[in-house]
């Protein structure tokens, strides 16, 4: 059963032009709050300063397990090694700890790099630049240190 119009046009279901503009409309300012609201930017800065927390736990802790095999002296290349004490030292394999000789690949594949600073890498135990810094205080707590960008401050894990 369909309904005419007075000039024999049969009335057809649908949506008009406006309305469908009205409606994507609406869900173009939505998505506008959503995005807004949850500031993918400052989210993914929370993830990367995740991403580095985890990176020195996972170096912390293979410093750990080395010093444990080893009645609680650190070993790089077969050889103790002292982390220097009170001196901030960048991890890396030139001019800085190179803490490679100590973990990989016993306690770790490779060696974990800072997710988006210019210039950290691993390519191998002799060739890489972390971005990250270890010391030792007096006590003999070692420090691994990484810059935070969520809360720009520096993040610094102990053990």
């Amino acid at each position: 059963m369909s309904t005419r119009y007075s000039n024999g046009m049969k009335k057809q279901k649908g949506f008009t032009l406006i309305e469908v503009l009205i409606v994507l409309a609406i869900i173009a300012i939505l998505a506008t709050i959503v995005m807004v609201s949850l500031n993918p930017t400052k989210q993914f800065k929370f993830a990367r300063d995740s991403q580095r927390t985890s990176h020195l736990m996972s170096i912390l802790n293979s410093i750990g397990q080395n010093m444990i095999d080893h009645d609680g002296i650190l070993y790089c290349a077969n050889t103790p090694t002292d982390i220097p004490i009170n001196i901030k030292t960048g991890i890396d394999s030139v001019g800085g700890f190179n803490i490679a000789d100590c973990l990989v690949p016993q306690y770790l594949q490779t060696i974990p790099f800072d997710p988006s600073k210019p210039g950290a890498y691993y390519s191998s135990p002799s060739n890489f630049n972390t971005k990250y810094s270890i010391d030792q205080d007096s006590y003999g707590h070692i420090n691994l240190y990484a810059d935070a960008e969520a809360t720009s401050s520096i993040m610094k894990i102990s053990r």
